[in-house]
């Protein structure tokens, strides 16, 4: 695990109150609606494309998900963003969530180009979002909330971006 990685898992626990399972207790629904539109601009306006949203989402700790899509990226495929209600988290995904290993996967699948997911990182990081690889977030669960019944084998996906 590198050190960023073992820096995001620390922010992960630091995150994570069992008293607060949807969103923080702190959580403040028009700075998060505000700073998502304000990304969803921005990737508009990147790859020169209208994309989907889907915004505050109900019994779930993911505020919403953006669409690039595919014909407006170099591979084809498109780009989901999926922004958590905790910490200004980001997950950035080729195609949907699980449908690659990761980004890395999907690179070397020949899924997502380089300059692309870059696009997508830097707006992030540049709107004050932090961005959390997907393997990262598929690891075990093992912080002290208690997930859904329903979650065979809970990550921390589920954890800041599933549903309740």
């Amino acid at each position: 695990m590198t050190e960023s990685e073992a820096d995001l898992l620390a922010l992960l626990r630091e995150l994570d109150d069992p008293e607060w399972l949807e969103w923080p207790q702190r959580y403040n629904r028009i700075e998060t609606a505000a700073l998502f539109g304000g990304l969803v601009t921005r990737l508009e306006d990147d790859f020169a494309a209208r994309c989907a949203a889907e915004r505050d989402t109900q019994d779930s700790s993911e505020y919403g998900r953006i669409v690039v899509p595919g014909d407006a990226t170099v591979c084809g495929t498109r780009i989901v963003v999926s922004v958590s209600k905790f910490g200004s988290l980001a997950l950035v995904c080729a195609d949907n969530p699980g449908a690659f290993l990761g980004t890395g996967d999907a690179q070397d699948e020949g899924e997502l180009d380089d300059a692309d997911l870059a696009k997508v990182n830097r707006a992030l990081v540049e709107l004050g979002y932090v961005v959390v690889a997907e393997e990262l977030l598929e690891l075990n669960y093992d912080g002290p909330s208690q997930l859904p019944w329903h979650v065979e084998r809970p990550s921390w996906w589920h954890r800041f971006f599933g549903t309740f």
